[in-house]
């Protein structure tokens, strides 16, 4: 087997970067990868300003501005890395027609997702949404191993998680109304959604733990594909009975292979362990390909490439632009309705 695409083609003449928010994500992930990229960072804003000031010197970062409407003011490609609530306010101070790159979700649920995209179209903005696994190195193989036939006609995709997630790491969740579907399980749908296309339905359970004060923390679901492409997740954050028979893996198969992804970054978060993708063919064993990053940082070099890339011409397609990102809101959107449903009730006797 060839090599399988790993990577985003990167923009030929980057522009400088000015980001929005100071938070963990962005110390874990957004700076690294664009370290790592080559894309410089011209500056950061965040209501809190110590916070700021610290990142801007631990990165060498040469600009803490003092307002929104400063950083709005820069010529740069601008990253929003805010809590969903505020995306309206800060889409809505961005000059138009700018290129903005947002952080997930789109809002916490399609309302929200629904104002922010008409906020998009009335300021004209080059906006993506920061849907990262799908860039990742081990999902973009994937993907295309999916494109060259090497798999042949897909039948299966499940994405299992039986683990423990350190949810005290994400306090802000904890008086949110919906936290699994939205918040962590958004990734998996967006990706299958990459793969796959849109379903045509779904079956969907979100459950809540004794041990936590979260919403819900745990899902079931089945996604609509027709009668011969199956589709699963099952998610439990909760099994904390040592590291044995915990499991990250998302599994792809299909009439001529199956590829295995194990989500390393999920086991032990946020240390994790290395992400790995395992590929066979009815003519080839079982066979791990060498992945060239992981999921945090490198998957977050893809979003930004392709918006800058997009912008300059470079690309044709957005692939997590507003429009599509909508559409993996209203997949969310659609499991919390089927959560809300009863089950089907058993013949009477």
């Amino acid at each position: 087997m060839s090599a399988l695409r790993q990577s985003w083609a990167m923009p030929s003449a980057p522009r400088p970067i000015v980001i929005i928010g100071a938070g963990g994500i962005v110390k874990d992930a957004h700076l690294p990868a664009y370290a790592k990229a080559g894309f410089a960072v011209a500056g950061l804003f965040d209501t809190d300003v110590a916070r700021a000031t610290a990142l801007a010197e631990a990165w060498d970062i040469p600009t803490v501005f003092g307002s929104l409407e400063e950083a709005a003011a820069q010529d740069a490609v601008f990253d929003v890395a805010a809590p969903p609530v505020a995306h309206r306010a800060i889409l809505s101070a961005l000059p138009e027609g700018a290129s903005v790159l947002l952080q997930k979700p789109m809002g916490l649920n399609l309302e929200e997702a629904s104002a922010i995209r008409a906020v998009c179209r009335d300021w004209k903005l080059n906006a993506a949404v920061n849907f990262q696994l799908r860039y990742s190195p081990m999902m973009l193989a994937v993907a295309d191993a999916i494109d060259r036939g090497d798999l042949g006609e897909l039948v299966e995709i499940e994405v299992h998680l039986n683990l423990v997630t350190p949810w005290h790491l994400f306090p802000h969740l904890n008086d949110n109304p919906r936290v699994e579907i939205v918040s962590h399980s958004i990734h998996y749908l967006d990706t299958i959604r990459a793969l796959v296309g849109d379903p045509m339905g779904v079956f969907a359970r979100s459950y809540g733990h004794p041990s936590s004060p979260l919403s819900d923390t745990r899902t079931s679901a089945i996604l609509d594909y027709g009668s011969t492409l199956r589709v699963t997740m099952s998610i439990n954050h909760h099994h904390d009975y040592g590291r044995r028979f915990q499991d990250a893996a998302f599994r792809v198969e299909g009439t001529k292979g199956a590829a295995m992804v194990k989500l390393g970054l999920l086991l032990d978060y946020p240390t994790g362990e290395p992400d790995e993708l395992w590929i066979a063919t009815h003519d080839a064993p079982w066979a791990q390909v060498p992945l060239e990053g992981r999921w945090f940082p490198d998957a977050f070099v893809g979003p930004m490439a392709n918006l800058q890339r997009f912008a300059a011409g470079e690309d044709a397609h957005l692939a997590t632009c507003v429009e599509d990102a909508w559409r993996t809101m209203a997949l969310v959107e659609a499991c919390y309705q089927s959560n809300a449903q009863p089950g089907t009730p058993l013949p009477a006797y």
